[in-house]
This record gives C-alpha cells, sequence and structure tokens, in this order.
C-alpha cells in the first residue's frame, strides 16, 4: 500500500524550551545537561516533546504536511491562578507561536487556554483574537469540581463563538484515585474525561448557544460514542435536571469534530455514526506511544474509504477553512 499523503494532523504536541524566559517563572525549571523540563517536581521526560525537528523528522516521514500544535498535558500546571496562570500561558503560547514561526510552514500554534482561571482564559482568548488569531487549545476539565457549562465560562464562550474559533479538547489528569493502577488515567481516565466535559457543554446548552464555535476532540471524543444513545434516551425521557427544550444530543454531536484516535475499525464505525462521517479528522498524538504514530501501519484495516476520509479529504477541509497565518 503506497503512503498517503496528510494535509493536517490536529493533534501534535511540542514544549517550548526558552531557559532565560523559564528562569523567571517559579517551579519550573529546564536541565540542558539531561535535555527534560521539571514542572512543579515533576520531571518530564518525553525528549521529543522538546524537539521540533524531530517532529518535523516524522511529519516528512509519515507524509504529514502540516501541524497543529498544542501543549502536552504535562504542561497545563492547573494549580495556577491569577497572574501565575497568565505567567505561564504567556510562555507557552508565546513559545508555541514562535516554533510555528521557525517551522517554514510547517507549525501552527494552537494556543493554550487556562480554563482553571476562566477570567485569564478569556482574557488571554480576547488578546489572540484581536491578533487575528482563531486557534486555540484547552483542558477538558479545570482540575477541580467546576464543569465547562458553568456561568463563570460564559464570556469565554461568547468571545471564542464571536471569532468562530477552533478549539481542540485534550483531557488532562483524571482526579479519581481508584485509576493509580494499570495506567488508568490514561486508559480509562482520559477518555472518560472527554466524555464528561462534552456532557456538560452539551447538556448546559453551551454548543447550542455558540453554533460559531468549532469543537474538536482528542480520542475520537473518548466514550461518548458508547454512551450518545443513553444521553438521547435521557433527553427524551425527560431525566431530572435535563433540559428538554434544548436540541437532541445527537444532533448537536453531527457539529462536533474528534480525531481518529480509535484504534480499531469497529470503533471507528461508532465514531462515523456519532459525530458524521465528514467529522473525523487525523490526528497523532505525537509524541506519545498511546497515537497514531504509524498512520499508514495503524490505520491499514480501515476500509479505503475510511482512510480517505480520515487522513486526506477531512483534514483537508478543516486546514482550508482555518488557514491562518501565525501571528
Amino acid at each position: 500500500m503506497s503512503k498517503q499523503l496528510i494535509p493536517l494532523d490536529v493533534h501534535a504536541h511540542l514544549a517550548p524550551v526558552a531557559p532565560e524566559k523559564l528562569a523567571a517563572l517559579e517551579g519550573v525549571s529546564w536541565d540542558a545537561g539531561k535535555g527534560v523540563m521539571v514542572i512543579d517536581g515533576h520531571v518530564v521526560g518525553m525528549k521529543p516533546l522538546f524537539n521540533p525537528p524531530a517532529l518535523r523528522q516524522w511529519m516528512n516521514d509519515q507524509g504529514v504536511a502540516h501541524a497543529w500544535i498544542s501543549a502536552p498535558p504535562p504542561l497545563y500546571r492547573q494549580q495556577l491562578r491569577g497572574e501565575q496562570a497568565r505567567a505561564w500561558a504567556t510562555y507557552v503560547n508565546e513559545g508555541l507561536r514562535d516554533l510555528a514561526v521557525a517551522s517554514e510552514g510547517q507549525f501552527s500554534a494552537l494556543m493554550h487556554l487556562p480554563i482553571e482561571d476562566p477570567a485569564v482564559a478569556t482574557e488571554i482568548a480576547r488578546e489572540w483574537i484581536g491578533r487575528g488569531h482563531v486557534l486555540f487549545a484547552m483542558p477538558t476539565g479545570t482540575g477541580d469540581d467546576r464543569t465547562l457549562g458553568d456561568a463563570e465560562f460564559a464570556p469565554l464562550w461568547q468571545a471564542l463563538d464571536q471569532a468562530g474559533a477552533f478549539i481542540f479538547f485534550h483531557p488532562g489528569e483524571c482526579a479519581d484515585g481508584r485509576l493509580q493502577s494499570y495506567y488508568l488515567t490514561n486508559l480509562l481516565g482520559n477518555p472518560y474525561e472527554s466524555t464528561v466535559a462534552l456532557a456538560h457543554l452539551i447538556f448546559s446548552g453551551v454548543l447550542e448557544r455558540h453554533p460559531n464555535i468549532t469543537p474538536c476532540f482528542a480520542h475520537s471524543g473518548g466514550l461518548m460514542p458508547m454512551v450518545a444513545p443513553r444521553w438521547d434516551r435521557g433527553h427524551g425521557t425527560a431525566r431530572p435536571d435535563i433540559d428538554t427544550t434544548l436540541a437532541l444530543p445527537s444532533k448537536l454531536m453531527k457539529r462536533i469534530l474528534v480525531d481518529c484516535i480509535c484504534h480499531s475499525d469497529a470503533a471507528a464505525e461508532l465514531a462515523d455514526q456519532t459525530f458524521g462521517r465528514d467529522n473525523v479528522v487525523f490526528g497523532s498524538d505525537w509524541p506519545f506511544p498511546m497515537g497514531v504514530i504509524e498512520p499508514q501501519q495503524q490505520l491499514a484495516d480501515f476500509s479505503a474509504e475510511r482512510r480517505q476520509r480520515y487522513l486526506t479529504d477531512n483534514p483537508a477541509r478543516l486546514r482550508a477553512r482555518f488557514n491562518c497565518k501565525e501571528v
């Protein structure tokens, strides 16, 4: 099978390294000798995250023309608030922008929104929108019990809606202590966190009130394809706290994009049925091994028609829609 060209990867991670700027920030340091970043006492040892040429080489090897780069979860630092949250987000976003500018057209930056502080996230969104940037990324949760449907997020959704923004939602750490064994914080926690976020965005009416936002969820929308019919049933039978004046959840799901990281043809079929055949786009989760790091091999069992949509047609359409210059 010949290599299929991929116009866009919506899910690739890089961590900016600017030692002189890091020196001015608390809780973060760069160990140049070991090539690792230490964040709040945690060693981030996935070295390709700090190596943009490695991403570009992987893209060339796999036939990926362009990547939308975002901060990986170890950089979320969701305990920060106020000026500390703003300073860290500024470091991350300016670093991602600089990486994109230096990439000779291969990267675009998804600006990180620190939603643990909704006021700061709104200010940051407005600032970048004012510069003409409409590509953003955010965690699926706040790191505590607040939800994306809470009233304090309303100004953020309004700003992003008015700009017609693209938002990539990526799960952070799951707080459920039962998942500490067997790598379940990732294997189960990540899809669970995405599904909780989707539930609140749908049942609170956020997505219905803001039709100009283009949401895109990592890992094929988590557990959503399995529970989507149950949500419609809850709406149809007027379960407690369900606002039945809002659209049926399945209708809103057809305007949600997801990446293709679902790991089986059967799961891919569920994603197609849930979100729509045109709404599953290519995402690699580079450089993490749970992603689609070898797309030609990992998607080889998919039908030729599905590979054509996931690898070529759908990402090409999305890239053409948001053909943004770096600012």
